[in-house]
């Protein structure tokens, strides 16, 4: 099966690849470490944590109050991270509001900020210089911990930092406010600092005035990047960020809230990994009552991950990933031969034939055996929008829909028929629930009836045992 979005480059304001297939690939949070290839592999961690909240986050505490209950889920980060140097981690990934949680407002989250100074002006150990500045102690912690476990450490928490009155951005209360992921090295020295950049509904940070776009260098597995949940719904930063910098291997906490049918934490941080070849390490919270669950180490050939809406523990996941990602569309990260499906798939959509023709008669590749019969359009309600859809019939085929400047293609074989309906669907439009944005979507769903009229509702199971490659046109992260 093969999707691709083409025209997407030329609008693009939200990036959302909602062609994930479940059964691809996936390992229900079982750790896969073997004897790893220290030519080839590298061993990455990340954990799914249970936060442990704020009673009421709106109410005005003390700093010492604040760091008491910070303390108290970082001891757990702390074991995590010696469980994982047991199995021979290298760098491990907590998820975004995993240390002060969420729902504050911006004079409550206050005593929970550490001071944040730049990397890229400040040289810092915070675990050997915990002096240098005040109200630091997280950033202590973490520096300690990242030594302690000998491992590159990537966590997220509430950050300050002091502006003038003659900065025309500065906020009314004299000081920024920022969602900020960091990076320790295993010496525990601070590497970088992320700032979120497309904030959703956190009325107690503020917008970075530009955009980070945020790689640092590691000695196991060369450069990464970084950003944060929301964030991967963007251009900026997340696909200028693989556009522009050449990176292998994004580390991603976020704090996700599944929503079906387009929404789910794993559909896409997998979507991701495969549409742009690369190794995501993604670290969600776990709130189950709060639909927040879903955290994987993702190649894009392969993904260990773990989603459960009843088990209210935490979960860590460790897997051994491949420093150069071998994907399955011949993206520029990506090493080795084009998936022969996706290159059969490409010759279709540019029209060829391939027939060849002797003396006596055509000869034909089997590739014409697909159907490309056209199917009924219709529209139906998904995610809020008015997606325009096919349905996806019989045991093999070859699909198109457009909505607008977007067109979405499918090429599907599956070994039996079910009594199920699937649909491809496009939307390239307005959003305008929960925030308004210009998304552009393709999305292959199961309907939640037979009827047309069905496709776009929350269907929690089903399966697909079909091959699966992805595909933007030429480079996506062409311009």
């Amino acid at each position: 099966m093969v999707c691709i979005m083409s025209g997407a480059r030329s609008k693009l304001a939200l990036f959302l690849c909602g062609c994930y297939v479940v059964a691809l690939g996936a390992h229900t949070g079982e750790e896969s470490v073997a004897e790893h290839h220290e030519a080839e592999y590298y061993v990455a961690a990340v954990y799914e944590h249970p936060s442990i909240l704020s009673p009421n986050p709106v109410a005005l505490i003390s700093r010492q109050e604040a760091l008491e209950l910070m303390n108290q889920n970082l001891d757990i980060y702390e074991q995590q991270v010696m469980t994982a140097a047991q199995k021979g981690v290298q760098i491990i990934v907590f998820p975004e509001d995993g240390i002060h949680g969420f729902n504050f407002t911006r004079t409550s989250i206050y005593p929970f900020l550490d001071f944040m100074p730049s990397p890229q002006v400040v040289g810092w150990n915070p675990c050997l210089e915990p002096r240098r500045f005040n109200d630091t102690e997280v950033l202590q912690r973490l520096s300690c911990m990242a030594i302690k476990g000998d491992m590159f450490l990537v966590a997220n928490l509430g950050t300050k930092q002091p502006c003038h009155s003659s900065d025309p951005g500065c906020p009314n209360d004299g000081r920024y406010q920022f969602n900020t992921n960091v990076v320790f090295s295993n010496k525990g020295t601070l590497v970088d600092r992320y700032r979120k950049h497309n904030l959703y509904f956190e009325a107690a940070f503020d917008v970075p005035l530009n955009v980070d776009h945020i790689t640092f260098d590691t000695p196991f597995a060369g450069r990464f990047g970084i950003f944060t949940c929301f964030d991967i719904l963007f251009f900026d930063p997340a696909v200028r960020l693989l556009r522009d910098h050449k990176v292998k291997h994004v580390v991603y906490p976020t704090a996700w809230m599944n929503q079906l049918p387009l929404l789910a934490a794993i559909e896409i941080q997998k979507a991701f990994a495969v549409a742009f070849g690369i190794n995501v390490l993604a670290a969600n919270v776990h709130h189950p009552v709060l639909g927040m669950t879903g955290s994987g180490i993702h190649t894009p050939l392969e993904s260990f991950w773990y989603h459960d809406m009843e088990n209210p523990e935490g979960h860590l996941i460790i897997a051994q990933v491949a420093k150069n990602p071998v994907g399955l569309t011949g993206a520029g990260n990506a090493t080795g031969e084009t998936d022969p499906s996706h290159t059969k798939f490409l010759k279709i959509l540019s029209g060829d034939p391939y027939c060849e023709k002797d003396a006596q008669e055509v000869h034909c590749d089997e590739a014409t055996k697909w159907n490309m019969n056209a199917s009924p359009t219709f529209h139906s309600e998904m995610m809020y929008d008015n997606f325009t859809l096919v349905p996806v019939w019989g045991k093999e085929g070859y699909l198109h829909v457009c909505s607008n400047g977007l067109c979405c293609y499918l090429l599907y074989e599956r070994p039996t028929l079910s009594e199920e309906l699937y649909a491809l669907g496009v939307f390239d439009g307005l959003h305008t629930v929960h925030g308004t944005y210009y998304i552009q979507v393709c999305a292959l769903v199961r309907c939640g009836g037979l009827g047309f009229g069905t496709c776009g509702q929350e269907i929690t199971e089903y399966f697909l045992y079909l091959s699966f490659v992805s595909d933007l046109g030429d480079d996506p992260r062409s311009p």
